[in-house]
């Protein structure tokens, strides 16, 4: 059963779209109810506008704070049709029947989100009566209408035209379920504010109820098997560097592993302030590499394991040219992700029609957030690994002490060996992952796989381990294939042990104090 609209309440912050909607609910004989500074864009335009307050008969008060909130609004949003009782009360108390809720709310996210907005401000734009309007239209929403946002206009006027002021049963659930999903998300954002501007003691860190809210981007046509089915989302507003925030310039649309592993790749690859390529496949790099340009740095990244870079995932930090683009194209490449592509680059690698080719625009600064990984019945929320070691964090451990050239190059193993799926292990040049022993199940076997992975000599290279050693025997493999020197986090009950072994080898160790393990 449909039901014609013949009265319309609009107040709306974003007027995006409003008056040419307020135009045609107007053609249609709807008559218009507003408020404030709806009121005025809507009458500057020439519409015949009711105010709220003639409705009510009662003024607008505490600079806008009160305004819809009174029963002459809520009891002909709320009324039931179908319920005599509820129509005699209305007409007993000569109250208006309200068809249609038009209402987007205050900018908190916006305001909030702005780094020179006050508390003062946040806390003012904290919309009442908006999501009490909203709620209450989408509860009736049997007998009334609702729209929380401009997108949605066009798809109801032209409804509306095909049916002389209609909407079907199907059309407004859809819309109920659109506002309490809007209302959620905004309640979430004041709860999240709120919660960040509270002193906490450790027992505080994370409120007692989580709230993640997500947009969805697509279907996507399954996930990590084609026997499952998946969905992309991303954060609404979120502005730091992401795959969501990235544009698909070529290829079909990302799988679900696609995504997966250029999110790894992104993150990784803006840890790196010279010059950097990583290239990943099922989550791991198998190869990354620094150097003075972009195409030497992908060649050495390749380098490392030329057979495993097949069908990878390649991750750059610098735009991709044309002598890049030249080497990508050499090898068979899922896909890549650069700050930009040159236009001779695009020339090249969209010839490859396979290939997809992500531009994430200049990176911005990683910031603090909670990372959240989902289990059956639960979830698990923990800060981001944004942990970083300098040289001054370092403590040199053995009877063999590094020189500058040691340091520099234990620091850049440390930084690959983080990005690593635990246990790992990885070797390195001062610049160059030679040898990567990545998600074994023993930490020696991780340093037997990455010697074994390695095509090149690892005679005076660097070992990078991601957690302490539990035995001397990853020590011993390592002087084993030539080994100079070795960064762990240490912290291990035979640590002592560990050092002994690195002295009788001379190898030079050092601790870090810090680990990162990567599940």
């Amino acid at each position: 059963m449909t039901k014609k609209i013949q009265r319309a309440v609009l107040s709306v912050s974003d007027k995006t779209g409003l008056v040419d909607f307020a135009k045609e609910l107007a053609k249609l004989g709807v008559e218009l109810v507003s408020t404030g500074g709806t009121m005025k864009a809507l009458q500057k335009a020439g519409l015949a506008v009711k105010s709220v307050s003639d409705m009510t008969d009662f003024p607008e008060i505490l600079d806008g704070r009160v305004k819809t909130l009174h029963p002459a609004v809520f009891s002909g949003i709320l009324a039931r049709r179908n319920r005599p009782d509820d129509m005699d009360i209305l007409e007993k108390l000569s109250l208006p029947i309200i068809d249609m809720i038009v209402v987007n709310l205050y900018p908190f996210e916006k305001v909030s989100s702005n780094p020179e907005a006050t508390f003062a401000e946040a806390i003012e734009n904290i919309d009442i009566g908006g999501p009490s309007m909203l709620r209450a239209a989408a509860k009736n929403f049997e007998d009334v209408a609702v729209l929380c946002s401009p997108d949605q206009y066009d798809v109801v006027i032209e409804e509306l035209g095909k049916t002389g002021g209609n909407l079907t049963r199907e059309t407004r659930v859809q819309l109920a379920r659109k506002v309490f999903e809007h209302t959620s998300y905004y309640d979430s954002r004041i709860s999240s504010y709120l919660w960040s501007k509270e002193p906490k003691g450790e027992d505080r860190l994370f409120p007692e109820r989580f709230t993640l809210h997500l947009n969805k981007i697509s279907d996507l046509r399954y996930g990590e098997n084609p026997h499952q089915n998946a969905a992309y989302y991303k954060i609404p507003d979120e502005k730091e560097t992401s795959i969501p925030r990235s544009g698909l310039l070529h290829g079909k649309p990302l799988s679900y592993n696609n995504i997966a592993d250029l999110d790894t790749a992104l993150d990784c690859i803006r840890d790196f302030e010279e010059t950097a390529a990583v290239i990943l496949k099922h989550a791991n790099p198998c190869g990354l590499a620094v150097a003075d340009s972009q195409v030497e740095a992908y060649k050495l990244a390749r380098d490392c394991d030329p057979v495993s870079a097949f069908g990878g995932i390649v991750g750059l930090n610098r735009p991709c040219d044309a002598g890049t683009a030249g080497e990508i194209s050499k090898t068979f490449i899922e896909c890549v992700i650069a700050p930009s592509f040159t236009p001779e680059a695009l020339e090249i690698l969209t010839a490859k029609k396979n290939i997809r080719l992500l531009e994430s625009g200049e990176f911005t600064p990683k910031k603090p957030e909670w990372l959240v990984k989902s289990i059956v019945g639960g979830a698990l929320v923990q800060d981001r690994d944004l942990g970083e070691v300098k040289e001054k964090d370092l403590k040199v451990v053995s009877k063999a002490q590094p020189v500058s050239n040691d340091i520099k190059a234990l620091l850049f193993a440390w930084k690959v060996v983080k990005w690593v799926k635990s246990n790992a292990i990885v070797y390195t040049t001062k610049n160059a992952a030679a040898g990567i022993g990545a998600g074994q199940m023993s930490r020696v076997d991780a340093a037997e796989l990455g010697v074994k992975k390695a095509l090149k000599s690892l005679q005076g290279l660097y070992m990078a381990s991601d957690a302490f050693f539990p035995f001397r025997d990853s020590v011993d493999a390592a002087a084993k294939a030539g080994v100079r020197a070795i960064i762990e986090p240490g912290g291990s009950v035979r640590d002592e042990e560990v050092i002994q072994a690195a002295d009788e080898h001379g190898l030079i160790l050092v601790f870090t104090g810090m680990r990162h393990f990567r599940h």
